[in-house]
């Protein structure tokens, strides 16, 4: 059985880091894993290894905005686009990966994700193949710091959940931006403090925050956002499909918990043969006598 997992959400979120740390951490766990790359415009130093298929050997973002005139975002569109036109690329790409782990690392523009058709495209594509395909979706924890910005934030995951239509784990990255510590506001918490009890309410979100102020529960919000207000409350309260699992780099026990979720979606493993024991020659447990 051969796995993928798209490593998506906005720009800046850490999907890069979290890429070569998750297969570092598949790597060193004696499994066969690798990285794909699927943003034309990355810089091969954004990669702490090397992908073993690049999109930019098809295509890459400046010969779309050299050769045809796009901006970057139209670029980006157009080379998923000819991505489309020409599966038969990845399909060959993919032929020489049997029982492998591949984790494809997408490019920041959440338009991709939220209501174009490429990526559930290729989605379909890689089931056809044979691939077991679920998704990830970060956004940083400097979105805690927002809450308009932060319910942003979760009504694009939503859109792209229901986009893709596969397994899917949202992850809050950047964890470690973030500290509990109130006696020391210095403690390097570039994102804020954050008692666990906040971080709880964002980590599952709480539609009340929308109705709230920081420090001030009962404040009335503007007015003339007031029904928009209400209105995603209404949505989040009726479709609660998104919570966050945090993610701390600086932690493997963090690590290992969001890819243990990410093989629980994807039932990793479930369809494998046990293997048979090596057959125990004499002599094998003579240091033991």
């Amino acid at each position: 059985m051969r796995y993928a997992v798209l490593v998506t959400g906005p720009a800046g979120a850490g999907k890069s880091t979290f890429s070569s740390s998750f297969l570092t951490h598949l790597r060193l766990s004696k499994r066969s894993a690798n990285l794909v790359n699927f943003d034309p415009a990355a810089s091969p130093t954004s990669f702490e290894y090397e992908p073993v298929i690049d999109i930019k050997d098809l295509i890459s973002l400046d010969d779309a905005m050299g050769e045809l005139g796009y901006g970057p975002n139209g670029g980006l569109v157009y080379c998923f686009e000819y991505l489309m036109q020409n599966m038969d690329w990845l399909e060959e790409e993919l032929g020489g990966f049997e029982d492998d782990y591949l984790i494809i690392d997408c490019p920041g523009q959440i338009e991709l994700y939220t209501h174009h058709p490429f990526l559930p495209d290729l989605v379909r594509n890689l089931q056809r193949l044979g691939f077991r395909v679920s998704a990830t979706y970060l956004i940083e924890s400097q979105f805690m710091e927002d809450r308009y910005k932060f319910f942003s934030g979760v009504l694009s995951a939503m859109s792209a959940m229901v986009n893709l239509e596969i397994p899917w784990i949202n992850i809050m990255s950047k964890m470690d931006l973030v500290t509990a510590n109130t006696d020391d506001p210095s403690s390097g918490a570039r994102n804020g403090i954050r008692r666990k009890k906040d971080i709880a309410r964002y980590l599952d979100p709480d539609p009340l925050l929308l109705a709230t102020t920081r420090g001030q529960e009962a404040s009335v919000p503007n007015p003339r956002f007031h029904a928009l207000n209400q209105a995603i409350v209404h949505l989040i309260e009726d479709h609660p499909l998104v919570s966050f699992l945090p993610l701390d780099l600086s932690s493997p026990d963090s690590l290992e918990t969001v890819i243990s979720h990410i093989d629980y979606t994807m039932q990793y493993g479930e369809d494998e043969e046990p293997k048979e024991p090596h057959d125990l020659d004499e002599g094998d447990f003579q240091d033991l006598e």
